[in-house]
């Protein structure tokens, strides 16, 4: 190598703008090795040895520590290739700033607190693996140990959510809005009894899955009650609920009679929870998936009628 092609720590200094003693103690610690030595024996350093310290600094700032780093740096490399472990921790560190500021913002529009922004900022910048083992301890302690429907549990399973790289404060919010929701433990327990009536129900014989179609005529024919200004306790709600009892009997191999009315009434108002409707618009916010329209009110309404006619 050219003399011209070693530089100094001094010059490495000038070049990088860390300071001497940094550099230094890299490289008393082995994670940017002098390249060779000068006459005079001091340290010199080549395009490589730049390139690697160039990398460590770049991990530093990340938060790993020294012993991750060495382990990062284990095997000899070339500068393209250093040039490409840089590129890819430098595209972690960009993820993290623009969480950073999707954060900031967040708070901005909030105004929250000291202890809020701590925690939001904490929530924010968990990785993809950290979510995603969140929302499946949600899942594991209230389906876990139930035989629930099958369907609906491996749909929460693969319903995860995934930030993107470059977050909106309104995904931000949403994130941290499903992270305090999982772990609530109202809403744990009212999943909960969720997950018992799904079980109750496979325990019965039911193997029917998910019952989308049904979800489907009861908002179709509730919404049009609801339009036409229909009173759930008068005779016009007491047909629209003997239509779609009838559907949700033969779906499920049953007789419309007082006993199935009140075991439906049952399950809908155990189905019939906000947060969980919550739970489905926040994760559709962050991953960018349009929000579904709210069902809160269609169910209210079937619940009311329901209650008022418990007899076909």
């Amino acid at each position: 190598m050219r003399d011209e092609e070693w530089y100094s720590i001094g010059e490495l200094a000038r070049r990088t703008g860390l300071p001497v003693r940094t550099i230094r103690f890299w490289s008393d610690q082995g994670l940017v090795p002098p390249s060779g030595r000068s006459p005079s024996g001091y340290r010199r350093y080549d395009l490589t040895a730049i390139a690697r310290l160039d990398l460590v600094r770049t991990l530093r700032e990340l938060g790993f520590d020294l012993a991750t780093v060495r382990r990062a740096l284990d095997r000899p490399a070339s500068v393209p290739e250093l040039a490409a472990w840089h590129a890819d921790a430098l595209d972690v560190q960009i993820r993290t700033l623009h969480l950073r500021r999707a954060v900031l913002r967040a708070v901005a529009r909030r105004g929250s607190g000291p202890e809020e922004t701590t925690l939001m900022h904490r929530l924010a910048t968990l990785s993809d693996a950290e979510r995603r083992r969140l929302i499946h301890d949600f899942v594991d302690t209230t389906w876990g140990d139930l035989d629930a429907n099958p369907e609906f549990v491996a749909m929460m399973r693969a319903a995860t959510p995934d930030l993107p790289d470059d977050p909106t404060p309104e995904q931000v919010e949403a994130w941290i809005a499903l992270a305090e929701l999982v772990q609530d433990p109202e809403f744990r327990a009212a999943a909960r009894r969720l997950a018992e009536h799904q079980a109750a129900d496979r325990a019965a014989g039911d193997r029917t899955g998910l019952h989308h179609d049904l979800t489907e005529q009861v908002r179709e024919r509730v919404t049009a009650a609801r339009a036409a200004g229909t009173d759930p306790a008068s005779a016009p709600a007491a047909a629209v609920v003997t239509e779609l009892v009838d559907a949700y009997a033969r779906t499920f191999g049953r007789t419309d009679d007082a006993g199935y009315r009140a075991e439906l009434l049952d399950r809908l108002v155990a189905a019939n929870e906000p947060r969980a409707e919550r739970y489905v618009q926040l994760l559709a916010t962050i991953n960018g998936w349009p929000v579904p329209p709210s069902l809160g009110p269609v169910f209210a309404w079937f619940i009311a009628a329901l209650r008022a006619h418990p007899v076909p």
